[in-house]
């Protein structure tokens, strides 16, 4: 029988009825509707498969499709043996093939992989990177022809559900190990927060092999019983405009995108894709995984108000894959709050003061809401101290929902007294959280802490710059006493005059946005940089590889 606290007993699963499940759709194919009867008897049907192939309770299975429906059955039937899932990116044109393969062996390695399951055209090149079963999606299919049905495993509630991986780029994986019961109460803490109903539709182009795409756009409406609109994330790139296609068929009401998806969509999306759809359906875009930023939401809602989004449709959270997912949530229904700090103070002296009109330079820092329900915050200094109202530190947390441990990582103890911390820079006011940077990130330039995204985001904007593939580092200079700002920016088909004049427009854009000097501008050919599995760029891993260019 099916028990409550596991994830088992997630909705499509426990009532396979004629409800849906999931609609994939897709701009080049009509819309696949999946009902929970067909979810669960796919799902039984790849269990047989997958058992048959030799896997069971405990077994760590890496997902590595190309992003489609077969993902989704490969995940639920792992669960369904007791197995563990974790689901991982394909190659791509975008990710050093290098660091992809070294990746995949350390994840391999580390966690005593049983089998990968991937695309057929990817099993060829991952049996010559690892040395555990590369099965193909026709394999599975084949394994499937008289498999014997297999009853569901009765996990503990403490038992290992998932495995979410980082998205680092040393090679050493961790995954951040997740049980039945942190997952389920965090999925049940963050329905309440959302007020999430029968009547909603979450809509969702994210990759799931991140964990806002995991939990938000997959776990949480398929646990809930919420119909989910699904697209590949490869899809949604090259045509934003399906997610708002929809949206508009299916009445969607939730929708998770990183920051640089409301720049996408208003840069990309043109008038006439969008011609007769409305948004008024949506309770909330949900804006999480990236510093969100005040700019973005203006230029989504300016570019979109004539679809009846309004301001009102705005939500943020902050999350991690170490909470599951959401440590804190704003309310939706109304407009986050942005404060307007004196970026000066907030540089120098770690204090987010509100800004007085014609003070200086304003830095607007959206709120990221207050802590959802068991989830505790608090930001401390570099001793540890809880540290008052608007005063920087690093956010620490601690819930019910945190990761078990890092799989198979000993060395790694994510706890200190029972908190987990962030490595992520902000402050509190009025019970609500604001993220201000990364603390590893972070470019101390003559006393002055230099969050990196900001100037990254300023390169972004300059024309010949390829939007999103630039990044900002610090580069210690002993001469100066300090950390000196390099940017290296991705740039195509100029001479040696435009790549002069194209540096001169960017450091003159650095200049004039913040308060810094751009001391190395870099520019280099498409895909030089380095990105995480998860698409980040790595400030790190390209720092480290600028260096070396220049022999450093």
């Amino acid at each position: 029988s099916l028990t409550p606290s596991t994830l088992l007993h997630a909705a499509v699963l426990a009532e396979p009825d004629e409800r849906v499940a999931f609609v994939f759709v897709s701009s080049t194919a009509a819309p696949h509707t999946i009902s929970r009867r067909e979810f669960a008897a796919q799902v039984r049907d790849t269990a047989a498969a997958l058992h048959k192939l030799g896997v069971g309770q405990g077994d760590v299975l890496v997902i590595a499709h190309t992003q489609n429906v077969a993902s989704i059955y490969a995940f639920w039937a792992a669960v369904w043996l007791g197995a563990v899932p974790t689901l991982f990116p394909t190659r791509t044109e975008k990710l050093s093939a290098a660091v992809y393969d070294e990746q995949m062996r350390a994840l391999v390695h580390l966690s005593a992989v049983r089998a990968v399951l991937t695309s057929d055209e990817f099993v060829a090149e991952l049996a010559a990177v690892v040395n555990c079963p590369i099965w193909g999606e026709s394999v599975v299919a084949q394994a499937q022809l008289n498999a014997p049905a297999i009853p569901p495993a009765s996990p503990a509630p403490h038992d290992i559900a998932l495995l979410q991986h980082s998205s680092g780029t040393t090679g050493l994986q961790k995954g951040v190990a997740l049980s039945h019961a942190a997952v389920l109460g965090q999925l049940t803490s963050y329905a309440a927060v959302l007020s999430l109903t029968a009547a909603d539709v979450i809509v969702s182009w994210l990759p799931l092999y991140h964990d806002m795409g995991l939990i938000a756009g997959f776990l949480l409406p398929l646990v809930q019983g919420v119909p989910l609109i699904l697209m590949s994330p490869f899809d949604w790139v090259s045509h934003p405009a399906l997610l708002f296609q929809a949206i508009h068929d299916y009445h969607g009401t939730l929708c998770w995108l990183p920051n640089f998806a409301y720049n996408h969509c208003a840069r990309r999306i043109r008038q006439r894709d969008v011609a007769g759809l409305s948004l008024a359906s949506m309770r909330g875009f949900i804006n999480c995984s990236e510093p969100v930023r005040a700019e973005s939401h203006a230029l989504f809602l300016e570019r979109f108000a004539f679809m009846g989004l309004t301001a009102a449709q705005l939500a943020v959270s902050y999350a991690m894959a170490e909470n599951v997912f959401a440590v804190t949530q704003t309310l939706l229904g109304r407009p986050p709050l942005v404060d307007e700090v004196h970026g000066r103070t907030l540089a120098e002296k770690g204090l987010a003061h509100l800004s007085r009109a014609h003070s200086g330079h304003i830095t607007p820092i959206v709120s990221c809401g207050p802590p959802i329900p068991g989830t505790e915050i608090s930001v401390v200094d570099d001793e540890n101290r809880p540290l008052p109202d608007r005063h920087v530190g690093q956010i620490i947390i601690r819930s019910p929902y945190m990761l078990s441990g890092y799989h198979r990582r000993p060395d790694l103890q994510p706890f200190h007294n029972g908190w987990y911390a962030t490595g992520d820079r902000g402050y509190m006011a009025n019970g609500e959280v604001y993220v201000v940077g990364r603390l590893k990130d972070l470019i101390i330039n003559a006393g002055k802490n230099i969050y990196p995204q900001d100037i990254e985001a300023i390169v972004n904007t300059v024309a010949g710059v390829h939007p999103g593939r630039a990044v900002a580092f610090g580069v210690p200079d002993a001469r100066e006493g300090t950390e000196l700002i390099a940017i290296v920016a991705e740039v195509e088909g100029l001479d040696t005059a435009a790549q002069e004049k194209l540096s001169k427009a960017i450091r003159l854009a650095v200049a004039q946005q913040s308060m810094v000097t751009a001391s190395y501008v870099t520019l280099v050919p498409p895909h030089w940089l380095i990105k995480t599995s998860s698409g980040k760029l790595a400030r790190a891993a390209n720092r480290a590889k600028w260096q070396g260019e220049r022999g450093e």
